[in-house]
């Protein structure tokens, strides 16, 4: 028997759910409609609650579907996640924002409503030099309330630009071996040339189309990524 005598108790058993019911959804494809600013989704899947090095921003986010995305993105990004598990065992990503299950207006968000997009929380590294996951909380908007800083610093964390640009080059990999692409990264400009001057930075230039003007919100803290997957027009 199982006695939710504690937090990790209580997680355990939310993945377990979200499991179940992620499997049950990937019986059928998902279904995109119109675009990712006005758009809907059908058959949407829930990103799973954590792997071996990827977690969710929010198990509570989770449990009130704020996690659903297309069943290609979906396959994505657990591919990516899985191939960065082998090329950099150490380092630790997070995921945050998705959408709903059904698509649609999905505030404070402009866009993210016919499953294709979904934001990343910026991998980090603690004042003791190691890849920690970038605590969000309520407190400070689930991380999206935190402002980095000209260099990419916050308090005792800074921004590790070599796992943020061997993740966007992976997601990108997996998306074209799934036979899709990526349509865009939107990353806070200014600190953009930290991320083209890693390693590999050269494939991102040649292969990714990065927001070139400033957001309505800064994405500093997270980086927004829109695939290309082939949609239906929204039903009238």
């Amino acid at each position: 028997m199982i006695f939710m005598n504690n937090k990790k108790n209580l997680q355990y058993i939310v993945c377990f759910i979200l499991h179940t019911y992620a499997m049950a959804a990937n019986a059928s494809e998902s279904e995109c409609y119109g675009t990712t600013a006005h758009g809907s989704l059908k058959n949407g899947v829930p990103m799973p609650a954590d792997g071996k090095n990827f977690i969710s921003y929010s198990y509570l986010a989770q449990t009130l579907g704020r996690t659903y995305v297309h069943s290609k993105v979906n396959e994505i990004v657990i591919d990516s996640y899985a191939a960065l598990a082998q090329t950099l065992p150490a380092k630790k990503y997070k995921y945050a924002e998705t959408g709903f299950k059904e698509g649609g207006e999905f505030s404070p968000h402009k866009t993210h409503q016919n499953g294709l997009s979904i934001d990343f929380m910026v991998p980090v590294i603690d004042a003791s030099g190691k890849p920690a996951y970038f605590p969000t909380h309520p407190l400070n908007k689930f991380g999206y309330e935190v402002e980095f800083d000209a260099t990419g610093h916050y308090e005792s964390y800074r921004i590790d630009f070599e796992a943020m640009a061997a993740h966007i080059v992976q997601l990108h990999k997996s998306a074209v071996k799934a036979g899709v692409g990526i349509w865009r990264v939107i990353f806070d400009p200014p600190l953009q040339h930290y991320l083209l001057n890693t390693q590999e930075g050269p494939y991102i230039k040649q292969h990714i189309k990065l927001s070139a003007k400033k957001s309505w919100v800064r994405h500093d803290e997270h980086y927004h990524v829109d695939f290309v997957v082939p949609c239906k027009p929204l039903p009238q």
